[in-house]
């Protein structure tokens, strides 16, 4: 379970949510991250990176206990049972919709009689504010700091203490229900009632909106359970009030334990553009996709300057890069980051991507709103104009800018869709330039980017390092999935970049310390590529195992480490939950 620093692997957590934000829940029955009001903001819980110092709420047996735990199928009320030697309780967890952030916490006796401990220990703004207590009554305690307060009513009497939170015990029986409420509010906000059978009704009303949501999901292919877990994932990490998606609802999960490679992901990259309309269209869930590409044209429309290649929830600017250097970081992996300076990196790719979403959205969905044609066509301009430039890439390296083949191939991705697009008398331009300009980039890549000697793409022009992100050339229409070099290039890549059947993105110095796990989503990018050319036992092959390093509710982090199967990186992660699904439905011939 915990190690004797008190961390739980990656794995052992389970996440639940409200379209606003999510909670992670540890098979502990911990509650060691949330923030409130919404993915980006301040933690107030926080055990996740500083077991000593963080925050948590949890409630799990006195006795020695085991656990198991599922979600209800098709939605994200999750269940942890403990048994204990005297009986069994059940622990559901739900992030319930509502004015205010509340998470509803049910307690079922199952069989005997459990003694369950009850710690609220909240640390506000990732523990640098202190925390205030209130005793409202027996049952109902108040924590505030930094302008917020957190309201518990429990059916438990708590004792306070300044340093080790709000504490206290509750024997539950076979048959008994209860129910611990937690809600978020603001410093101003009125006190906030609740009652047991009110938080019951409210996990109820839960349940039925993920199940009828879910309901509309077309899939009947393989692995259907975890493809329905993917899209429900999605659509965790998607921003009701925008419909923006997250990257993912955490920060600073490391690529490697110990190491430096920590980031924060809790905002919108343009890149998961077209893969995000893809995969929704692809599952008949028409609204999200409609309301993430709204979402990025406001958020492109609005933006002064170059597009950025990621934006906050309502489409502002990214804050810079701070480091939280009082907190020791998950497992010691230190520093921990808020913000992200990679926000204004030049990443020549992005354009591809934009584009990219505009042509799925005008083939497969609504017509994308006349207002952001002139924006499309200035990408496209910039596209022809800065191919021959060097950029830090897709994998956002923060060393010297290189001629990443990668970035080249999304700009001919720019050019064809803006090429196709003015096919369809939808949007105008330099339609000779842009031509030439596909002409000459392609020419580049076929030149420049595929070394004869290896017989593969590689990661830049002129380079001998191999690089994952070659597996597109086919994904993206380039090259059909038959050319030779493609083919070679798939081979290099199972024999050069594949550890224990899991696919690292490469192996060359990039600028930054330490090393990284495999990355989910270019082992998938595998399976798709091995897929389109007929290989289909070795894509199913490949499928299958990457799928068997998905936690036991299916959810899959950023990472994987090759040699143990543990999750790395921050989780669950929307990129690798797309990829899953795209990789699933080209399985299945779509």
């Amino acid at each position: 379970m915990r190690d004797e620093a008190g961390y739980l692997d990656i794995a052992d957590y389970a996440v639940i949510g409200d379209g606003r934000t999510v909670a992670l829940v540890g098979r502990d029955g911990s509650i060691d991250w949330a923030c409130f009001p919404r993915f980006d903001a301040p933690a107030v819980f926080c055990r996740l990176l500083d077991a000593r110092q963080g925050g948590s709420f949890q409630v799990a047996p006195t006795a020695r206990w085991t656990s198991t735990r599922r979600y209800r199928p098709g939605t994200h009320v999750l269940e942890t049972t403990f048994e204990t030697a005297n009986g069994r309780v059940c622990v559901t967890d739900a992030l319930v919709q509502g004015g205010r952030p509340r998470i509803v916490r049910a307690l079922r006796g199952i069989s005997g009689e459990v003694e369950l401990h009850i710690v609220f220990r909240p640390t506000f703004d990732f523990a640098r504010h202190p925390t205030v207590w209130t005793r409202l009554d027996e049952g109902v305690v108040v924590a505030a700091g930094n302008d917020e307060r957190l309201v518990l009513h429990t059916p438990a009497a708590l004792c306070l203490d300044d340093i080790a939170g709000a504490r206290g015990a509750l024997r539950v029986r076979a048959g008994r229900q209860e129910a611990l409420v937690l809600t978020h509010a603001a410093a101003t906000d009125p006190d906030l009632a609740a009652s047991a059978a009110e938080a019951l009704d409210a996990i109820d009303a839960e349940e039925d909106r993920w199940r009828t949501w879910c309901s509309r999901i077309e899939y009947g292919g393989p692995h259907r359970d975890l493809v329905l877990r993917s899209a429900l994932v999605l659509k965790l990490l998607a921003h009701e009030a925008t419909g923006a998606l997250v990257a993912a609802p955490t920060t600073s999960l490391p690529e490697e334990l110990g190491g430096a490679r920590n980031w924060d992901y809790r905002y919108t990259w343009l890149r998961d553009a077209a893969l995000v309309l893809d995969a929704l269209m692809s599952l008949g869930l028409h609204g999200e996709a409609m309301a993430f590409w709204r979402w990025l044209e406001s958020s492109c429309l609005g933006c002064r300057g170059p597009v950025r290649i990621m934006y906050e929830l309502d489409g502002s600017d990214v804050p810079r890069e701070e480091l939280l250097l009082h907190l020791d970081g998950y497992r010691g992996s230190r520093p921990v980051r808020i913000g992200n300076a990679a926000f204004d990196q030049e990443q020549l790719d992005v354009n591809g991507h934009v584009l990219d979403a505009a042509w799925v959205c005008q083939v497969r969905m609504a017509e994308p709103h006349t207002s952001i044609a002139p924006l499309l066509a200035r990408l496209a301009d910039d596209a022809a104009a800065r191919w021959r430039e060097p950029d830090r890439g897709i994998w956002e390296v923060r060393g010297a800018p290189r001629h990443f083949v990668h970035s080249k191939l999304m700009c001919w991705v720019a050019l064809d869709r803006a090429l196709r697009l003015a096919e369809r008398g939808w949007l105008a331009g330099d339609l000779a330039r842009w031509t030439a300009a596909r002409t000459e980039v392609g020419d580049a890549i076929l030149r420049d980017g595929f070394n004869a000697r290896l017989g593969s793409f590689t990661q830049a022009f002129g380079s001998e390092v191999l690089d994952a992100a070659a597996l597109n050339m086919s994904l993206v229409g380039f090259l059909p999935a038959d050319d030779p070099r493609v083919v070679s290039t798939v081979e290099r890549v199972q024999r050069e970049l594949t550890s224990q059947g899991l696919v690292r993105r490469y192996t060359a110095s990039d600028g930054l310390p330490g090393g990284e796990g495999a990355f989910t989503i270019c082992s998938f990018w595998l399976v798709q590529a091995l897929a389109l050319q007929g290989r289909r036992d070795e894509a199913a092959a490949l499928f299958e195992r990457v799928l068997g390093c998905a936690n036991d509710v299916g959810l899959l982090a950023e990472e994987i480490d090759a040699s143990s199967g543990r999750l790395l990186g921050n989780f669950p992660q929307a990129y690798s939950h797309l990829a899953l699904i795209r990789a699933a439905l080209r399985l299945e011939g779509r």
